[in-house]
């Protein structure tokens, strides 16, 4: 591989390890990996405008690095850890944080369950990236980042699980993301300002506040449908929906009508929807 600067690449000396270690500055190329080796550790690397596209890792542990300006877009990851993870500790009492800003993520194959970690994303674009089952995120920070396509089963937290003292914060940033051209399936946002976000409007997302009063308001409504199934079915998923709302959101949610119950036929489904998001303190965006 052509260098710049100070960077390396070069096989793990661990005999544990399997990778190839990558340290120190890479700009304004393709990155590339010797013949045959698909795993790489990036260890206080920083690179700057490097292209990754269309690549395949079997596995990527990035941690105290930094990537700015480089485009992820195709690329594939079976295993990945973004911020040294699940798969690495941090050394000392302080847990460094990796950096991507302004990178391209678009139709890149994330790992199911990324090890997202300590993590930063600035200004990134998650184009049609395959964002399922991920869950890993408590320590992930998000700023200004922009999504469109389908996210499924992912949960993004404003509040760290992990040790705070070593990540030397009490929150996450999380602020300024645009999903206006997502499709939300199952997304689940934890202790996060949903007002500091911009979401897709009617007629399938409705930001909302005081869910837990409107959610009393409509049961009545669904209490009138004559198959028990349905009422069943319906109460579950508001009274999930509402609890969900107070305990993590200040009884905030961005609610679209599979919420009303993934089981209940469409036009059900609609007819609650429009009933819960129907008052006049309706906050989704015009």
């Amino acid at each position: 591989m052509s260098r710049s600067g100070r960077f390396s690449l070069r096989p793990s000396r661990e005999e544990w390890r399997r990778d190839w270690v990558a340290r120190g500055e890479l700009r304004d190329q393709r990155f590339e990996l010797p013949p045959g080796v698909s795993s790489v550790y990036f260890d206080r690397a920083r690179l700057v405008n490097v292209d990754f596209s269309g690549m395949r890792f079997a596995d990527v542990i990035v941690e105290r690095s930094e990537f700015a300006g480089c485009d992820f877009s195709g690329t594939a990851f079976d295993n990945l850890s973004m911020g040294a993870g699940l798969r690495r500790t941090w050394r000392g009492d302080r847990w460094p944080q990796s950096v991507f800003r302004d990178c391209v993520f678009r139709r890149t194959r994330f790992a199911s369950l990324t090890s997202f970690g300590n993590v930063r994303f600035e200004r990134c674009v998650f184009d049609r990236s395959r964002l399922r089952r991920q869950t890993f995120t408590t320590e992930a920070e998000f700023v200004g980042c922009v999504f469109s396509g389908r996210l499924r089963d992912v949960t993004f937290w404003g509040r760290p699980t992990g040790d705070q003292a070593a990540l030397g914060r009490e929150r996450n940033a999380f602020t300024g993301n645009d999903f206006t051209a997502a499709e939300l399936d199952d997304v689940a946002f934890r202790h996060i300002d949903l007002h500091a976000q911009r979401w897709p409007g009617p007629p399938g997302y409705a930001l909302l506040d005081r869910v837990s009063t409107r959610v009393r308001a409509v049961l009545p409504l669904v209490e009138a449908w004559p198959d028990p199934k349905h009422r069943e079915e319906a109460r579950f998923s508001l009274e999930f929906l509402a609890g969900n709302a107070v305990e993590h959101n200040d009884d905030h949610a961005v609610v679209s009508p599979p919420d009303m119950g993934r089981r209940l036929p469409p036009a059900l489904r609609q007819e609650l929807f429009e009933a819960l998001t129907g008052s006049s303190t309706d906050t989704s965006p015009g």
